[in-house]
């Protein structure tokens, strides 16, 4: 079959990426919908075919942590052809709770895999990305001190001492890491939203951040301690409504967020909306630190010169040609 639009969906082979890659092959199966992770030990595109009795679902090896890997799948991606890209839904995250975790290439991991792989996998396949395309980062109400999630809050100095953190950082609250980095997806999403609009405004991309809520269950928690992924895996699904009485309405299965997410993605409903912060399909405030311009700006410098690998490939990343 000759599909006629393509959807990308990183962490898509578990929990909320599948669901949403579910729903978005069943919406659409004339779309080429792509799950990426590192591997599909679940057979998640099979499964996802299966349970449609359709066969527009493959899955694409893809490493956020390593950026060769994230180029090979760009440079693979031209090689084979595929359809341009109308959704791109930039999901896969990580947390490391204890010591500080680095890349082989030397970043700090949360970082790294929730918004530098991601950034550079916009970059490279811009390019092939439709007229009027959804991009779609998944974030977190982590990133908003206000919103009191537990987690350590999130302090945003600048990209290079999130990327390489100073021992005040990096001698702190693993967690710590994924409040910053979630803050950091929903700065890029705003700087990307203004630079979309004033380099190529005619081609209509819009790009939205996302909160999933809390859900129980999913592969956030596997570097956490055994008893803590007990909790989260075996028994915290079990009592999610106790949970949203107790601590309210913003936890949820990762089916009925991936359901938002979908939405955000693939609806009419959301057409032309962009450099907006979601929770579930309600449009909300971010953190006040996440309108900060200084600080939107400086993730944007330091993204586009640590991803590009030199200056014709920064200008080029820079113009979204």
């Amino acid at each position: 079959m000759a599909y006629t639009r393509s959807a990308i969906v990183t962490g898509g082979t578990q929990n909320l990426g599948y669901h949403a890659a579910l729903d978005i092959a069943r919406q659409h199966p004339d779309w080429l919908v792509v799950v990426c992770s590192r591997s599909d030990r679940e057979h998640a595109a099979d499964s996802i075919n299966e349970a449609l009795k359709q066969s527009n679902t493959i899955f694409i090896s893809l490493d956020l942590s390593d950026s060769k890997s994230v180029r090979n799948f760009a440079k693979d991606w031209v090689a084979k052809n595929y359809p341009p890209i109308q959704a791109l839904c930039l999901n896969a995250a990580l947390q490391f709770p204890g010591q500080i975790v680095y890349t082989a290439e030397g970043i700090e991991a949360t970082f790294a895999i929730t918004h530098v792989g991601h950034a550079l996998l916009f970059h490279l396949l811009c390019p092939h990305i439709a007229s009027k395309a959804r991009v779609v980062i998944t974030a977190s109400g982590v990133h908003d001190p206000a919103n009191y999630s537990g987690l350590p809050p999130a302090v945003y100095t600048t990209g290079e001492e999130l990327a390489h953190p100073p021992p005040a950082i990096a001698n702190g609250p693993g967690q710590g890491h994924y409040s910053n980095a979630k803050l950091a997806n929903i700065l890029w999403t705003y700087a990307l939203h203004k630079r979309l609009r004033q380099r190529i405004p005619d081609r209509g991309v819009a790009v939205n951040a996302f909160d999933p809520g809390l859900m129980p269950g999913t592969g956030l928690a596997r570097e956490y301690s055994a008893p803590m992924r007990f909790l989260w895996h075996k028994v915290f699904p079990k009592i999610t409504p106790i949970l949203k009485t107790v601590y309210g309405g913003n936890i949820h299965k990762p089916s009925d967020s991936a359901a938002s997410l979908a939405w955000l993605a693939v609806s009419n409903e959301t057409d032309g909306i962009s450099g907006k912060y979601f929770e579930g399909k309600k449009e909300i405030p971010s953190s006040k630190d996440s309108y900060d311009e200084t600080k939107i700006d400086d993730l944007w410098r330091w993204t586009l010169q640590y991803c590009a690998q030199d200056d014709t490939e920064a200008a080029r990343f820079e113009g979204f040609t």
